[in-house]
């Protein structure tokens, strides 16, 4: 696993320019700037790094776990940010925008209302889950849910032990943000801060979007990390909150009640058990 996180780690250094600040130095005149020559264009000519085969016979071992990251963690603040898109550049947008973007533009087609994909969800469908046009007093009013109200994203993932390889693998499956009710926004009287999920995308139909929007590198602004990177990276904290199981695939809360720190220990007591299977798959 550390192998395929430092290829993925170099891959970020060898990212290619955003596409804003492409021609910066040589503008003369400012719509000049993000203009790309077209020796530039055919470089850039890329697109996210493909997932290789996995055949079903090469899996020895699977479990599919739902994590939740929290936007308030520091760490993962670049999915978060920028909430303000009034005095930056178009090409840096928060992960949340960048999805919206996607399905709006008909790039992301693969929206759910749920983590198995049972019912696809249409555009219009999704509009209804952000935006709340409310009648008081003769005027209307429209509130809509923007980055700012987004607090975290569950992410629903294989890990699988690919007896081909030799190695435990995580592949992504699904993304999802969590965000206020919209019906709420705007009441005083409710004061509702439980997060829902939004919409489900089946991540590997986004990783093209993914990958052409582009995250703020504070090591080095010349060569920014894509949103496709970072999560294909885990470059991020989450918990776990459900595993598969015989039970209904029942969430950590629905067992463990009324106690964060137990539940916590049960997140980390799942994390350590897929940890060790694959030590455990080299003890004959």
């Amino acid at each position: 696993m550390m192998k395929n996180f430092v290829i993925l780690f170099f891959a970020f250094l060898t990212t290619g320019l955003v596409s804003a600040q492409a021609n910066l130095l040589n503008a003369k005149t400012v719509d000049q700037i993000g203009v790309k020559s077209e020796q530039q264009l055919a470089a850039d000519n890329d697109g996210p790094l493909p997932y290789g085969y996995v055949d079903d016979r090469d899996v020895m071992w699977s479990k599919v776990v739902w994590e939740f990251i929290d936007l308030n963690q520091k760490i993962n603040l670049p999915y978060y940010f920028p909430i303000d898109t009034t005095n930056i550049s178009t090409d840096r947008r928060s992960l949340f925008d960048t999805l919206i973007k996607g399905i709006k533009q008909g790039r992301i087609k693969e929206a759910y209302s749920d983590s198995f994909f049972t019912s696809r969800m249409t555009p219009e469908e999704i509009n209804s889950r952000l935006v709340n046009v409310r009648e008081e007093n003769g005027y209307s009013d429209t509130y809509r849910i923007q980055s700012e109200d987004i607090g975290g994203y569950m992410i629903k993932g294989m890990w699988y032990f690919d007896k081909r390889q030799g190695e435990l693998k995580y592949r992504l499956l699904a993304i999802a943000p969590m965000g206020k009710d919209v019906q709420t926004l705007g009441v005083q009287e409710i004061e509702d801060e439980e997060l829902y999920e939004l919409f489900w995308i089946f991540f590997p139909s986004a990783r093209g979007v993914l990958h052409d929007a582009k995250v703020f590198n504070p090591q080095n602004a010349s060569h920014p990390i894509s949103f496709d990177h970072l999560l294909n990276a885990r470059r991020f904290s989450s918990v776990i909150v459900r595993e598969e199981n015989i039970y209904g695939n029942r969430g950590i809360e629905d067992y463990v009640r009324g106690n964060s720190l137990f539940q916590l220990l049960e997140a980390n007591k799942i994390k350590e058990d897929i940890r060790n299977k694959e030590m455990d798959m080299w003890n004959y």
